[in-house]
């Protein structure tokens, strides 16, 4: 072998040693990376944390009236109009009030004149009582006859009850001109409350008819306080109590919570109202409807006050609420997702990262939480780091750790 053809074969093996050393140290390098887990964490950190029941809700006014019309008529005037501020016993409308002026007049004029019958017959009983002293002297003198005394006696007895009879026709008429006072007031439609014109059903002109129905002519509603009617799951419904506080947001302004008080639970739902009736039809009919109902969700209905002293919440508002079970303030907090295993009394189990970067199981005690986070009483300091996940068992977030189990209250 030539010289040239040996070193050409020497460098040969010598790339061919360095390829494969290459190789070695490639192929090392990955398995071990491979065969190293790689752990996702979470810092423990300390924020405000909240317990809450979440529903939705409307606004509706803690106060709201139809002040109407009990008198049939045109309307003459009407003084307020949509949004106006009022007061109690401020006019709002008038009615015509022709017809009950009329009434009026002719219930005084009746009681005039039944009163001026009684004044004739308290004359004529007088003169008949002094008839029947007369006779009565006469008789004892035997110079008149017992006929004419009892003729005498009778007529005062007479004209005595028709007295009688004319005061109870007197009263009568007394509440007749009450009566019509009464309905010609009527015709003067007064606010009975301080608020706020929300609804005004009529127009000047327009005729009203009392006779059947009492006809809307305005809603009044005070709106310094507003009432939320919240829908509260069957499953939440147990937890809440009146006089939790609570927070809740309007669609138009998201990022501002308005605070409110819960007042009130209703102990029955708003199905309670249907016709149990409607659902007996036929005995397949009534199979379908108990099956139906069984499945259908349970609303209960909450009441919660919130003032409202700027004037933003409005009538029929939708609200997003959250009614605060318990709060703790610069909680420590960790994702629930790192929970392994949750026992009783808050006990739970977790891994945390030590300086090394290995981690280890440790016991902890929670305790409130919220849709995300959990509190943590005992077992952990702020900075430390718990695992929530290891990227290398996984090739995406849902199969990351599938041994956890979250937890929520």
């Amino acid at each position: 072998m030539t010289s040239a053809r040996k070193w050409r074969w020497i460098g040969l093996v010598v790339v061919a040693v360095c390829g494969l050393a290459a190789l070695a140290v490639f192929a090392r390098s990955n398995f071990t990376a491979a065969d190293e887990p790689h752990y996702v964490t979470a810092r423990v950190r300390e924020r405000d944390i909240e317990s809450s029941v979440l529903a939705t809700g409307t606004l509706e006014a803690a106060l709201q009236v139809s002040v109407g019309a009990q008198v049939s008529g045109q309307i003459k005037s009407l003084k307020v109009a949509l949004g106006d501020q009022v007061k109690k016993g401020d006019l709002i409308a008038e009615i015509d009030s022709m017809t009950q002026q009329n009434a009026l007049r002719e219930a005084e004029a009746q009681l005039d004149d039944v009163t001026a019958q009684r004044r004739s017959k308290q004359a004529t009983l007088k003169q008949e009582k002094l008839a029947f002293a007369r006779q009565q002297t006469l008789l004892q003198a035997d110079a008149s006859s017992r006929e004419d005394f009892e003729t005498a006696q009778a007529n005062m007895d007479t004209t005595t009850a028709d007295i009688a009879a004319l005061d109870a026709q007197i009263e009568q008429a007394h509440i007749s001109v009450d009566t019509a006072k009464v309905n010609l007031g009527y015709t003067k439609i007064v606010a009975p409350m301080d608020g706020t014109v929300v609804y005004v059903a009529v127009q000047e002109g327009q005729t009203v008819n009392a006779n059947q129905t009492t006809p809307t002519i305005i809603k009044l509603a005070t709106l310094d306080t507003m009432k939320v009617k919240v829908d509260i799951s069957e499953a939440d419904v147990v937890k809440v109590t009146p006089g939790q506080k609570a927070v809740f947001t309007i669609l138009g302004d998201p990022q501002h919570k308005y605070d409110a008080t819960l007042q009130q639970i209703e102990p029955a739902p708003d199905s309670i109202s249907e016709d149990d009736t409607s659902s007996s039809s036929s005995s397949s009919s009534s199979s379908s409807n108990s099956a139906s109902s069984s499945t259908a969700a349970v609303y209960y209905n909450g009441i919660l006050m919130a003032p409202n002293p700027e004037g933003k919440l409005r009538i029929s508002m939708t609200t997003q609420v959250s009614i605060i079970l318990a709060a703790a303030k610069g909680a420590l907090v960790i994702p629930q997702t790192a929970l392994m295993a949750q026992g009783k009394d808050g006990a739970a189990t977790v891994e945390v990262l030590d300086d090394k970067g290995k981690p280890a199981e440790r016991k902890i005690k929670t305790g409130i939480s919220d849709a995300a986070d959990i509190q943590v009483i005992e077992g952990l300091k702020a900075g430390e780091h718990v695992v929530i996940g290891d990227s290398s068992q996984a090739t995406d977030s849902s199969t990351t750790r599938r041994r956890r189990i979250p937890v929520g209250l």
